[in-house]
Formats: C-alpha cells, structure tokens, sequence
C-alpha cells in the first residue's frame, strides 16, 4: 500500500513540475543558419552580405515560450558581401573597426509570446563596443526529429538597427537583418 502511494505521489509530482526548456546549440556546422543584412547602398540600390561565422545557443519551451533565451557571438572579420574589395572597406575603420572590435554578441533579456508560433525577442546587442536594446520579431518554422536521431527546433527573424546608433563614421541610415536559426538540442 505504501508502495503504491508513493508511486501516486511521485506520479502527480511530476505531472504538477513546471515544463523545463531544451538547450540547442546553432548548428553552424551544418550551415542551418544564416544572419543576412540589407543597407541601401548610396540611397541607389541594396547592398547585401552576411556574417559567414558565428556560433550560440538558446533554450526553448513551447510550453512557456516567455522562458526562452538565446546569445550569439559574431565574428565581424567574417563579413561577407559577395566582393573582397567592399569587404576590405567594410572591416575597416568606417564600419565594422574589426581590429578593434572583432565580435559583435546578442543576448536576450526578455522574450514576449505573440501567439501562434511568434515571438518578439528583446535583448541587448554589442556592436562597435556599443550596447543597444533591440528587439527581433520571430516566427517559430517548426521542431522535431532529424534523420540523424537527433532533435531540432526552427526559428526566422528580422529586425533593423540604425547606422548611427552604433558610431559608424560612415552612415546610409538603417541596416535590415534578416535571421535563420535552426539548433540542435543537446
């Protein structure tokens, strides 16, 4: 009889225990993800690239969506806008200053569920030695198992930063991010 009580007990327990969040890491590795950028180029045109490394980790609840938290690390010297001349510009002293600040981080503080599968994802980013609060709105793309017997969880985002927010000597006004992220829960 005792036996079966605590059994009982322990059974509720469980049922009554908060959702706990899963860690992924970003899978880099694999190229499932992505940080893009679009800065209109002279007011004439888009100028487009990416970050081609960067690595970070986030947990994620379906459940309790508001507990979720991601950080990511950016390598700025890999700035990458499909033409080595511009990109020689890019890593200099007019932008990115990669001699000085050769990482750029993100970090969440606060992740705000909109409801079906969104997300608004505030956090602080760190470019140029200089932290701002921005906000990312997110779309979850899906979860689930891989091929490989493993599980994964798919997120897409967008966000814009201003130019002059974070000191660059030379400004063109809002730079557009569109973000890929898919992890690898651990």
């Amino acid at each position: 009889m005792k036996k079966t009580l605590l059994a009982t007990a322990l059974t509720m327990a469980s049922l009554t225990m908060p959702a706990m969040a899963a860690d992924y890491v970003i899978d880099t590795k694999g190229a499932h993800a992505s940080i893009n950028f679009k800065v209109k180029h002279l007011g004439y045109s888009w100028l487009t690239g990416r970050f081609n490394t960067f690595s970070g980790e986030f947990s994620y609840d379906e459940k309790q969506p508001e507990a979720s938290k991601i950080s990511v690390n950016i390598d700025t010297t890999s700035v990458d806008s499909n033409h080595a001349e511009r990109d020689k510009h890019l890593r200099d002293s007019d932008f990115l200053d990669v001699k000085k600040f050769s990482t750029a981080t993100f970090n969440s503080t606060k992740v705000k569920d909109l409801g079906d599968g969104k997300l608004a994802i505030t956090g602080l980013l760190t470019l140029q030695g200089i932290e701002k609060e921005i906000t990312i709105d997110v779309e979850k793309i899906g979860e689930g198992k891989d091929p490989w017997g493993g599980y994964r969880a798919g997120f897409a985002g967008t966000t814009a930063i201003q130019m002059k927010d974070f000191g660059y000597k030379m400004d063109f006004g809002q730079i557009d991010f569109d973000l890929h992220i898919e992890g690898i829960k651990k």
